[in-house]
């Protein structure tokens, strides 16, 4: 997942074009394939033994449609765009001539990112609806149909917002949260590994690529919208019966705003409780799980939104 390009004033979101075009040449050295979103549908629950990358992009900045664009043009690479309607047009942002460039190339395909890109996790059930119409109205407008491909802003959800993304007739939605997607993961709760400065070194960005999906039944709590008295959470995870080594795996943790190890505890053979001791503090509370086996690193993320309530 990216955002901004060569915008290094905001180095949480950008990635500069010099790091981008060596992490496409890693890609290509790897022969590794890239996943066109037009055939994510029709493929997603398909068995597939061979890795593919699926870029992302969120916000619709211009700095994507200036710098990263030609570059992705001719290279001839897919991509997946998420556009929040809102800021179609505003200073920094494309405007619809140049999104309608990208969709009519055959290379972008268009997602809906919401319209206000606002903290929809903090409306009520009918004002994030209201978001999320108007956003469909506009994108029927403006490309004849609303896209079938939807990212949380900020990569925020709970369980009404992600029943009200399934009942609006999405049939896919991205977090923040990272991983791989394989055909365990929730089509409504699919992983990304957001790329930025910080996070987008060639070392680490080779580290991400060659992971493999870390799968599981499910994750306790479901709702990732965590209140003040769930804070912090009793996190089970429930794997598969034929999934080996898992006493390898270890997690970490941002309780309490700093990173650390988690302590693991087996409940049953393959029922895992991750143990939190500190409230998570900042508006994200995040776990990151790893496991190296024979076949190489798995890996999965989990992030919570903290309320206030």
């Amino acid at each position: 997942m990216y955002h901004r390009f060569n915008e290094h004033k905001y180095p949480s979101t950008n990635i500069q074009m010099s790091e981008f075009k060596k992490q496409i040449e890693l890609i290509e050295k790897l022969n590794i394939k890239y996943f066109d979103p037009k055939n994510f549908e029709k493929k997603f629950n398909q068995v597939n033994s061979e890795k593919s990358i699926m870029i992302t992009i969120d916000d619709g900045f211009e700095s994507f449609y200036q710098n990263a664009w030609p570059f992705l043009k001719s290279k001839k690479i897919p991509f997946l765009l998420f556009i929040s309607t809102s800021y179609v047009g505003k200073n920094g942002y494309m405007n619809w001539d140049q999104i309608l460039d990208i969709k009519n190339s055959g290379l972008g395909t268009i997602g809906n990112h919401s319209h206000s890109h606002e903290y929809l996790t903090d409306f009520t059930n009918e004002n994030i609806i209201m978001d999320i119409k108007k956003s469909i109205n506009i994108f029927k407008n403006k490309l004849g149909y609303n896209p079938i491909y939807f990212s949380y802003p900020f990569g925020e959800y709970g369980n009404n917002f992600k029943e009200i993304i399934k009942n609006l007739d999405f049939k896919f939605a991205f977090g923040q949260q990272s991983g791989v997607i394989d055909l365990t993961k929730n089509p409504f709760e699919l992983p990304r590994f957001p790329i930025n400065e910080k996070y987008g070194d060639i070392e680490r960005f080779k580290f991400l690529v060659n992971l493999l999906p870390f799968q599981f039944k499910e994750i306790l709590p479901e709702e990732k919208l965590l209140l003040s008295h769930q804070n912090p959470p009793n996190v089970i995870i429930n794997f598969f019966d034929d999934q080996k080594n898992l006493n390898n795996m270890s997690c970490y943790s941002n309780e309490n705003n700093k990173w650390r190890k988690s302590n693991l505890s087996f409940l049953k053979e393959n029922k895992l409780n991750i143990l939190i001791n500190e409230k998570f503090t900042t508006e994200r509370g995040r776990i990151n799980c790893s496991l190296n086996d024979n076949l190489g690193w798995r890996w999965f993320g989990i992030q919570f939104v903290i309320s206030e309530n």
